[in-house]
Formats: C-alpha cells, structure tokens, sequence
C-alpha cells in the first residue's frame, strides 16, 4: 500500500506528516530545519528520500491564504515550493487551505500540557499532521 505525505510549507522549516496505509490517520513525522529561508536543496532532498522511504503516491502542501480568500506573499512562496516538488517529486501534489492549523496545532499542544521551549520542536509536524488528516477526512 502507498501512503500520503503531509507538508507543513514555512520560511525556515517544513512540518512532515505521513499517512497510514490505508489512508485513514495522519501522523507528524519529522520537521525539516534550514537556515536560510531560500536554501532549499537539502529540504527538496529530504522529501524525495522520504517519499522513496515510505512509498509516498501523492503529497498535500498547506496553502497559506488570508483570512478574505486570497493568496498573499507566504502563499506565493508556497506556490512556487509546490511547482518545485511536482518537478522533482514527479508526485501529485494537492494544495490545501491551512488556515489557522498552526493556531490549532499551539492550542492542542498547549492543552496537552506541553511546555513552550518543546511546542516549537513539534509544532510544524502537528500542522502538517492537521492539513493532512483534514484531506484524509475529506475522501
């Protein structure tokens, strides 16, 4: 069975989250670190080892809009980091509206009693986990 990946798209990080086989859950994977917001060889690297890993068949970006519907700056960079992935992923990948998930993501870490210095760790993976799921529920 193929699984789905998750991807939380941001300036220094991309949250990972991997579907289950029979495309049911989601779950944070890993969170890619850079340090540079347009270095992106080894974050594009990275995906494509963990597509091949895990037998990804189509990965869901998290689509930044405004809260009115549009597509602003984060979106655009965002847009441009999908053209990129379906290069060199040869994958579909399907843009989904993220809004509010890393909102969502801090108040369900917070609730759980997790302390601040270690919300930052996980906090990309839950709201990819968040977009994914979201999608998964959506089949």
């Amino acid at each position: 069975m193929r699984r789905i990946l998750g991807l939380d798209y941001g300036t220094k990080t991309v949250g990972v989250a991997l579907s289950d086989e029979l495309h049911i859950t989601a779950q944070p994977l890993e969170t890619i670190t850079r340090k540079d917001a347009n270095k992106l060889r080894k974050t594009y690297a990275r995906i494509e080892e963990l597509v091949k890993e895990y037998n990804v068949e189509k990965i869901v970006l998290g689509l930044p809009k405004n809260m009115n519907n549009t597509v602003g700056e984060r979106g655009e960079d965002t847009l441009s980091f999908c053209d990129a992935l379906v290069r060199r992923t040869g994958l579909e990948v399907i843009l989904w509206d993220e809004r509010l998930t890393t909102v969502a993501s801090e108040k369900v870490l917070m609730e759980s009693g997790v302390r601040r210095e270690n919300r930052k760790k996980v906090i990309d993976q839950i709201a990819a986990s968040m977009i994914l799921q979201g999608y998964l529920d959506s089949l």
